[in-house]
């Protein structure tokens, strides 16, 4: 039974006032790999997930609950990296979700990539975006990674579910990138982390561009330049184009700079699992239920470009797959995650879905809001996808 929950005053509209999202923290220098993977595995790595399910007494004291226990839930975030509350009724709509986590002082900011279009608010004024709910994309699978850009990180993200799949599917799963980093082959982390990654966030195909003979190379060079003045600025990344890298002449791809697919945590200091290869991957996608047209679909190479064996993507896939807990979340259940230590995703679903999420800062940076991405195109773009 949902209780009736008290009058509140109404909270000031965020719509415009969210400051943009932080610079990604790397640390990422000099890691021995083997070293820390012993000291993980001597020393262990404890649960990462609190589970708190509220009785009608927890549900009774309404906000009250998160203030007087504050303390303890945003420790256990910052130290083991996850955090859901389960059967709680204040959290049942956006305002009562923002709530929550105000009363946590927890200090929201936009989505990594806002200014891209591919994000919308749910609720602008309460700084709730929509999850990936459309029809459109409930048969894509959405494989592990962390909210991030090489540029931009969202210190913690907190996910609620307003309405779960209707009919089937929509689990919300998270793993630890800790765990990862202790399971995975030294070698192939070696490799990775020697060699670097680089990811690739759309592909054109030009292939009228082929049939213009001597035209053909300043052609390319043209639409190079005119498609990353474009792309890039609106990713807010440090994007290169690149013909042929995945071995098709015509396919320009916009391919993010170097980076390590290890990084330190923050806070903690110790290395994690810090790679979105196990949802980027092409090798993967092709074979999971992925409905991205081509212009979407992404992948990861070396940091010269070169392919990484498919037998390293295979063991990735099977230890991130190891150590992903499956969340069935309902009307009002709400994750904390630290985003820097925890891996997020979705599996396909059919029917109705509505999830949603708030992105948040550490809280003591310096923040200047002029200059940060606005709505327009988020809202132009999503009108467009159903």
């Amino acid at each position: 039974m949902t209780l009736a929950l008290p009058r509140m005053e109404p909270l000031p509209p965020l719509d415009g006032q969210l400051p943009d999202c932080p610079v990604t923290i790397w640390n990422s220098e000099n890691i021995d790999i083997a070293a820390e993977q012993r000291r993980y595995k001597e020393e262990g790595i404890p649960e990462s997930l609190l589970e708190i399910v509220a009785d009608s007494e927890i549900n009774a004291q309404g906000l009250a609950y998160f203030e007087q226990n504050k303390e303890m839930i945003m420790n256990h975030l910052k130290q083991n990296g996850a955090v859901i509350f389960k059967n709680f009724d204040i959290s049942k709509t956006p305002e009562g979700f923002r709530r929550v986590w105000e009363t946590l002082d927890m200090a929201p900011c936009l989505d990594p990539i806002h200014n891209s279009g591919l994000r919308s608010f749910l609720s602008s004024r309460d700084g709730v975006y929509e999850e990936v709910n459309k029809k459109s994309l409930a048969k894509h699978y959405i494989g592990l990674h962390n909210e991030s850009t090489f540029k931009k990180t969202a210190t913690f993200g907190a996910f609620v579910c307003f309405s779960p799949a209707s009919e089937s599917g929509g689990e919300f799963f998270i793993a630890d990138g800790a765990k990862i980093f202790r399971d995975l082959r030294t070698e192939v982390l070696e490799s990775l982390y020697n060699k670097g990654v680089r990811i690739s966030v759309s592909n054109l195909d030009l292939d009228f561009l082929g049939a213009l003979g001597p035209l053909k190379e300043p052609a390319m060079n043209f639409f190079k330049g005119l498609i990353g003045s474009t792309v890039a600025p609106k990713f807010d990344m440090d994007l290169d184009m690149i013909y042929g890298a995945d071995g098709k002449p015509q396919r320009l791809q916009a391919i993010e700079h170097r980076q390590s697919p290890i990084n330190r945590h923050p806070e903690t200091g110790k290395p994690v699992w810090f790679c979105n290869i196990h949802n980027h991957a092409r090798y993967l996608r092709d074979k999971r239920p992925c409905s991205v047209p081509e212009v979407g679909m992404t992948d990861v190479y070396y940091g010269d470009l070169s392919h990484i064996p498919n037998e390293y993507v295979d063991h990735i896939n099977e230890v991130s797959e190891k150590h992903i807990q499956n969340l069935a979340m309902q009307s009002g259940d709400v994750l904390l995650i630290d985003n820097y230590r925890m891996l997020h995703g979705r599996q396909t679903f059919a029917g109705d879905r509505l999830h949603a999420v708030s992105w948040f800062r550490k809280g003591d940076e310096a923040v200047t809001p002029q200059g940060k991405p606005g709505n327009l195109l988020n809202s132009a773009v999503n009108s467009l996808i159903k």
